[in-house]
């Protein structure tokens, strides 16, 4: 290959958003960094908001930057983004107002307001989605319930990824992957359940064709191509949902391959050929979500980093900023342990206090109350990998392949304690890498709409080059084996 091919690979998390350019020669995809933007919520009188305005000129000025860089060079746009949030659209194509974000409260008691409707066992049955109060299904409850004027004249719902494609491109899509974290996806009929979105009493005129990872969305507009300097350049549906990316780029050719997530959620599962929907997957708290390649994401939300973050969101505004790198050396030294707490309990789901309400948790459950830096976020470290442990041993029994190595992934997989005690606990081989895993898997799908790779399995091959693994082999067993009946008592 005489000139490097580049695709960038617009990447939208819950805290942060980047706008990535892979250059490919061939054989690796080499990444840099165009832009990289703060994605902060909006709380305004009437809830927490999605500041979509904000994170499209932010993408606009890193395709900018883009253009400057490569020129011609450049191929094509992959947009990627957390799950389940939307926007709502009239006819004309005008945007109703800002997106709501998932965390805001709108939602509380939407779910016994939707199993008055449909059960809970009917909807997991259809949808293989577990429930949780922020999926987008008891977003739009909320909507109906509130009378909602914008939903009265919406004629398209677009998730977060398909709303920026749409602003980019003039055309409306609604990716695969993406829908699947609505909860009003079948993936056993590998569409809108109809049936079921009728039952609860949503508009079936918002639900369209859905796209698959790989497809064509359009070219860049005649204003944003002006505004960005890129000509003759397509934006190509991806995996919409930032998992179903980083789960494209693990390097694993392994029949089943497993991976945990890492970053301000943990998502702990395997990538299976079909949908496991059953009454104990259902008991066991497990989700299908749908990856690139049709495959499924057969796993388990539980809360990551965002214990880690809060954190040091607290500290700061007290007058303390904590690198993230200092965290795991503070953690190192305290003692093993001390205190444990439930990641997933709800009071650590909002946002702020939470080193005290982790305090209040152990005091709680009659622990001793951590009291230091080290000593709080060692009590993370060591809650995160104990979970991790409870839910890898309700997982591998839903396969007969059990995964010698589990791969993690994301920005997480940069913390080496979190890595090491992700191993001691679970007792399997740690396999951490790519950290851009989720950048790598935009630029895969994209990388299959240009025929450079055939299938996904050769694309994980030049993950594989392009990245560097680190194992970590279990160690401590009898400690971890403890803790973990510590553990399962405080989370009772």
């Amino acid at each position: 290959m005489n000139q490097k091919k580049v695709y960038l690979a617009v990447d939208l998390g819950a805290g942060s958003g980047r706008v990535l350019a892979g250059e490919f020669d061939g054989k690796r995809i080499e990444l840099h960094e165009l832009n990289r933007f703060d994605n902060l919520a909006l709380e305004l009188p009437n809830g927490v908001h999605c500041n979509i305005p904000s994170l499209y000129h932010n993408i606009l000025d890193g395709l900018r930057t883009a253009a400057d860089t490569y020129g011609d060079a450049v191929v094509s746009i992959g947009i990627d983004t957390w799950g389940v949030d939307y926007g709502l659209f009239d006819k004309d194509g005008r945007l109703l107002g800002l997106p709501y974000n998932y965390r805001d409260s709108r939602t509380d008691g939407m779910m016994e307001k939707a199993f008055e409707k449909a059960s809970k066992e009917e909807i997991y049955e259809k949808t293989g989605i577990e429930c949780l109060f922020f999926n987008t299904l008891y977003q739009l409850i909320s909507e109906v319930e509130g009378r909602s004027a914008a939903l009265d004249v919406a004629e398209d719902l677009l998730f977060t990824p398909d709303l920026l494609g749409y602003w980019l491109t003039g055309n409306k899509t609604q990716e695969r992957s993406i829908a699947s974290t609505s909860q009003l996806y079948n993936p056993k009929i590998k569409d809108w359940d109809f049936e079921l979105i009728e039952k609860l009493g949503l508009p079936t005129r918002l639900f369209k064709k859905i796209s698959d990872p790989g497809s064509v969305l359009g070219e860049l507009t005649e204003k944003v191509a002006r505004r960005t300097g890129l000509n003759d350049v397509k934006v190509i549906t991806v995996g919409g949902h930032d998992t179903a990316s980083a789960v494209a780029a693990v390097p694993s050719q392994s029949k089943t391959p497993a991976y945990l997530s890492s970053g301000t959620w943990s998502l702990l599962g395997l990538e299976l050929p079909e949908p496991i929907i059953t009454e104990q997957s259902l008991a066991d708290g497990f989700t299908n979500e749908i990856g690139v390649n049709n495959t499924v994401r057969f796993l388990k939300n539980i809360c990551g980093l965002w214990l880690i973050q809060q954190s040091k969101r607290y500290w700061r505004a007290a007058g303390e900023d904590i690198a993230y790198s200092k965290m795991a050396s503070f953690a190192a030294k305290a003692t093993p342990f001390r205190s444990l707490i439930n990641p997933d309990d709800k009071r650590f789901i909002e946002e702020g206090r939470m080193p005290e309400k982790i305090q209040e948790f152990c005091h709680e459950t009659g622990q001793p109350v951590p009291e230091s830096k080290g000593e709080i976020i060692r009590c993370i470290y060591e809650s995160l990998a104990l979970r991790y442990s409870e839910v890898w041993e309700k997982l591998v029994q839903y396969t007969e392949h059990k995964p010698e190595t589990l791969h993690i992934v994301g920005g997480g997989c940069q913390d080496r304690l979190l890595n090491q005690f992700a191993a001691n606990a679970i007792g399997v081989r740690v396999a951490a890498c790519p950290v851009e895993a989720t950048g790598l898997g935009n630029i895969l799908s994209q990388m299959l709409a240009d025929k450079v790779i055939t299938d996904l399995s050769e694309g994980r091959k030049i993950v594989l080059n392009s990245s560097l693994v680190e194992i970590f082999e279990p160690a401590d067993q009898v400690p971890w084996t403890e803790a973990k009946i510590k553990f399962q008592a405080i989370c009772k």
